[in-house]
């Protein structure tokens, strides 16, 4: 049976073509049927009235950790799908590290398979070396012909440079795209915060900015003898701006991502030990936290990331030295990301293409965007609601957000997935 569904007294915001206008948006069972000031709908549409609040195309974040197969004390698929649609996010990109490790075609159908029932869509992206030991390449080519075209090991970086320039080549060969970690083993093993005075006087192993740049320069080396495309997974320092700005000018194929936490923080987050700011990468320095928030105005980082990674209490209170890096993100990060526009930093348009359009095109996704005959994938949002963010209320089975108790303006009203509502606020 058709459905018609009107978001009426909506502001339209499609980042792709720039359009942000007060009018109308109907859907037709699981795409957009017709957008503008005024739409002609059919007599049996149901028809919403969003009173002049914000309606995007749904949020894609490029960089989720799910707890399953392998971990459900940590968080389940269909938990993690949850946490996701209260974030506006309708599609969430699986990191490889479960259990077992995303490398090769069964595990991929493993995993889609449990995400079936998910309330938003899983795209894996697998390993680009088996068991993510960087030491041997996965069958980069079977899966990019199956439709898997972008591959990382995720918190892991290639240290193998002979190895890394092989997957170059051949990946390019597929048209496949790498998704690179930067942190230069040696320099970082063992750190657990920015390297500098603040480490020094916490008495915490630091981790130099230079261990980042480092990956990033050698990578981009070895990416000027090939075509392959090549994606930095999260930059978080002056240093590596600079580094992809002149990537970019060479005519690279390099997009950059950079997580919330290293928009919204800086290193002094972690003044009382707090282990819920222990992050891989760690959060830097203020000036570095305001370089990556230029670069992202600029256009050279390209999309913004939840880097949403759930870990139990047992993992995080512990000494901050062995506490586990990782927080949770999707519940926080539109509401987050909003800060850039309310303190005006960025144009709402140019925050939300970098959590929907620019991902979508990232990894080749017909979504992203608002027009005729996309997916009828939305995100609703109230611009304009203050609120303190409560862990205890989010959905996530973990808790571990580095954002407790922060002041935010701007909150998910409703998440559509191909036409159908899978979350709506209750106030």
């Amino acid at each position: 049976m058709t459905k018609y569904v009107l978001y009426k007294n909506a502001r339209l915001l499609d980042p792709a073509s720039g359009l942000d206008i007060k009018g109308e948006l109907l859907t037709k069972n699981s795409k957009i049927d017709a957008l503008g000031k005024k739409v002609d709908a059919p007599d049996d549409a149901e028809i919403l009235d969003l009173k002049g609040k914000c309606l995007c195309p749904g949020l894609i974040d490029m960089r989720v950790f799910v707890g399953i197969p392998g971990a459900d004390y940590k968080d389940t698929i269909l938990n993690t799908g949850e946490a996701a649609a209260a974030g506006g996010v309708t599609t969430v990109c699986v990191q490889p590290n479960s259990n077992p490790i995303i490398d090769c075609f069964p595990n991929i159908e493993y995993l889609t398979s449990r995400a079936k029932n998910a309330l938003v869509k899983f795209i894996p992206m697998p390993a680009v070396t088996k068991q993510l030991e960087g030491k041997e390449m996965t069958d980069i080519g079977l899966m990019s012909k199956a439709g898997y075209k972008t591959f990382t090991d995720c918190s892991a970086t290639i240290e193998n440079a002979a190895l890394m320039s092989r997957i170059f080549k051949y990946a390019s060969a597929f048209d496949a795209q790498i998704v690179q970690h930067l942190s230069e083993p040696s320099l970082s093993r063992n750190g657990c915060m920015n390297a500098g005075e603040l480490a020094t006087r916490l008495g915490l192993p630091g981790i130099p900015t230079a261990a980042e740049t480092i990956v990033l320069e050698r990578d981009i080396r070895l990416l000027r003898s090939t075509n392959c495309r090549y994606h930095a997974s999260q930059i978080t320092c002056a240093d590596s701006i600079e580094v992809v700005k002149n990537a970019k000018e060479l005519g690279l194929k390099i997009t950059a991502g950079v997580a919330v936490p290293h928009l919204a923080l800086n290193e002094y987050a972690i003044e009382d030990y707090r282990t819920f700011t222990k992050l891989s990468p760690p959060l830097r320095s203020e000036e570095d936290r305001l370089a990556v928030i230029d670069a992202l105005r600029k256009g050279i980082i390209d999309v913004i990331v939840s880097g949403h990674d759930p870990e139990d209490p047992e993992s995080k209170r512990v000494p901050f030295e062995h506490a586990e890096a990782g927080v949770i993100g999707l519940e926080t990060l539109l509401n987050v990301s909003l800060e850039m526009y309310h303190n005006g930093s960025l144009d709402l348009l140019d925050i939300l293409s970098k959590l929907t359009c620019n991902p979508a095109r990232i990894m080749g996704l017909d979504s992203g965007v608002l027009k005729v005959g996309a997916p009828a994938d939305l995100c609703i949002f109230d611009l304009n609601v203050p609120y303190r963010i409560d862990p205890e209320k989010m959905v996530s089975v973990t808790k571990n957000t580095c954002f407790d108790g922060r002041p935010v303006q701007g909150r998910v009203i409703k998440t559509v997935v191909g036409g159908v509502s899978v979350y709506e606020y209750a106030s």
